[in-house]
């Protein structure tokens, strides 16, 4: 037996523990499966969304402007054009989630072959290895992530901002960048402040942390709901899911429950009717 043939189980062996110790090859994502995916940044993997949770557009009231916008944007995109980055930011419960959702069946609908990824706020220093297999598919996509903010010591708004435009690469041109955020710059307003205090040059010292919120070609403000403009959400949901209830009482009972809520907003008018049609023992299953 020669030398080589008496180590060949042994190099086998090496050669199996190493194999082990490696990350398993990535699969490719099969983009055709649905039309909304969540990335799971381990193991690196696209889950798809047979049936995205969302609410139609005829139904999103007191945001017509906002929302204007935003479809535009998004149907630019959808339709091979240049389009922006969009940073939906404002007041909780007022349809920011709600109308990326909407816009992206509305642009689906129209020209097709755009996907929704979502992408959690934890796996925001993933995006990079997200993006490496959306560029090389023959579809559009709008990566969204929800509720999107930093804390102190967080660096993991750098992978952003370099996916966003610094970066050498850059965002792939088939991906857009969807976030909502209940701040405007995405930073704690006592970090910036804090920053800008101690600092001895306070103009630089807060450039990194607001500059990120630069990067979004659009800032779309969402602000509290009008009383109006809540009695509008609730009388659009009423009729939408064939409530029978006087007028008068409807406004009155609304009224009360936001009170009770302390606030006037999207989701309040949302909960109202979810509990209104209980009582009334009408289901709301499909929206």
């Amino acid at each position: 037996m020669s030398d080589t043939d008496a180590i060949r189980p042994l190099l086998e062996r090496i050669a199996v523990a190493l194999e082990r110790l490696g990350p398993p090859a990535a699969e490719t994502p099969d983009f055709e499966a649905a039309d909304a995916f969540v990335w799971h940044a381990e193991p690196g993997r696209f889950e798809p969304v047979p049936e995205v949770n969302r609410v139609p557009l005829a139904l999103l009231k007191g945001i017509d402007h906002t929302a204007g916008i935003l479809l535009d944007n998004t149907r630019r995109f959808a339709a091979g054009l240049s389009a922006n980055n969009a940073l939906l930011w404002g007041a909780r419960g007022m349809g920011k989630s709600s109308l990326v959702k909407a816009a992206h069946a509305d642009a689906l609908g129209r020209y097709g072959k755009l996907k929704l990824i979502e992408i959690q706020r934890e796996d925001i220093d993933s995006l990079p290895r997200c993006l490496s297999f959306l560029k090389a598919a023959p579809f559009r996509f709008i990566v969204f992530c929800d509720d999107l903010s930093f804390d102190h010591d967080d660096t993991s708004y750098k992978s952003l901002k370099a996916v966003l435009e610094g970066g050498i690469e850059g965002r792939p041109k088939n991906v857009l960048f969807y976030a909502t955020s209940n701040r405007r710059h995405l930073m704690p307003r006592d970090m910036i402040d804090n920053e800008r205090a101690t600092a001895i040059n306070p103009g630089e010292a807060t450039e990194e942390k607001v500059s990120l919120s630069d990067r979004f070609g659009l800032w779309l403000g969402f602000h509290n709901a009008s009383q109006d403009d809540y009695l509008t959400m609730v009388k659009t949901y009423v009729t939408h899911f064939k409530l029978k209830i006087d007028d008068k009482e409807l406004e009155r009972d609304a009224l009360e429950w936001s009170t009770t809520r302390g606030a006037r907003s999207g989701r309040v008018a949302w909960q109202y009717v979810q509990d209104l049609a209980g009582r009334l023992q009408t289901p709301t299953d499909k929206i």
